[in-house]
């Protein structure tokens, strides 16, 4: 049995009521870290946590919050005490076309997918260096490395959480605290549904074909797990990783074609 090395440290988990937030939390659950989950749902957050808390023994304690928000954070901050493991989530923000969003929009779109994230690293990360240990994981998106063109909002915002990481990992990794990126591709949960329908509108085709050819155009012949992706994060967070510093670690079955 591999041992992670990870036994009664504690993470939070952003945005970890369903989706890859949860898979995430799950799987480290699983190698015997405590949780901190957070969510805007509450019934839904508390129905994940508590079959978390049956099927492991962890201990899992819920904050309902907007984590954008800053007194969300402050809120899931205190419950966590020390924070050994971080992983930062949060929902993309919708398709469309770039002439209908506005400076608004893009703003929202950068506190979700960018801000939010630094302002928890930056609260987390300096007692994380103190303790010799800390693992920081910020869920972003293949297209960081392969821009989608109707999730510019996304592609941007997630792009510059990306840029600014690459200097920080490098800064903090002598101190066995290290912070990665892991860009989902097409993995099923609800944020590939939105999408699908959206394309299934815009091409007058069903969502049923539209899913069909994302299987048939991706190299495994399918979309991800997220239990495959909650994995992955939960190796990335473990004691054995240390060496691994500053990268963007791509799960998309095979979609990006390159050798850098």
């Amino acid at each position: 049995m591999i041992d992670f090395g990870l036994k009664n440290k504690k993470a939070v988990v952003c945005a970890s009521s369903k989706g890859l937030g949860l898979a995430c939390a799950d799987a480290l659950a699983q190698t015997g870290v405590n949780l901190v989950m957070c969510a805007r749902g509450a019934d839904v957050l508390e129905a994940s946590a508590e079959s978390i808390r049956t099927k492991t023994g962890v201990e899992v304690i819920t904050v309902a919050c907007d984590i954008t928000s800053e007194e969300g954070r402050a809120a899931v901050l205190e419950a966590a005490g020390h924070v050994d493991i971080l992983v930062n989530n949060a929902g993309g923000p919708p398709p469309g076309d770039f002439r209908d969003w506005s400076r608004d929009d893009w703003i929202a779109a950068l506190d979700a997918n960018m801000l939010t994230a630094i302002e928890l690293i930056k609260s987390v990360v300096d007692p994380m260096i103190e303790n010799n240990f800390g693992r920081i994981v910020n869920i972003t998106s293949g297209s960081v490395k392969s821009p989608i063109p109707t999730l510019g909002l996304s592609n941007g915002a997630r792009a510059g959480l990306t840029g600014f990481i690459g200097g920080l990992a490098r800064q903090v990794a002598r101190y066995n605290v290290t912070i990665n990126g892991l860009l989902p591709g097409p993995f099923n949960t609800d944020r590939i549904e939105n999408n699908i329908n959206f394309l299934a509108r815009q091409s007058n085709q069903t969502p049923e074909a539209i899913r069909a050819g994302m299987e048939e155009r991706n190299p495994s012949g399918r979309l991800g797990s997220p239990k495959e992706f909650g994995f992955a994060c939960a190796y990335i967070c473990s004691a054995h990783s240390g060496f691994l510093v500053g990268q963007n670690i791509l799960l998309d079955g095979g979609n990006f074609n390159s050798n850098s």
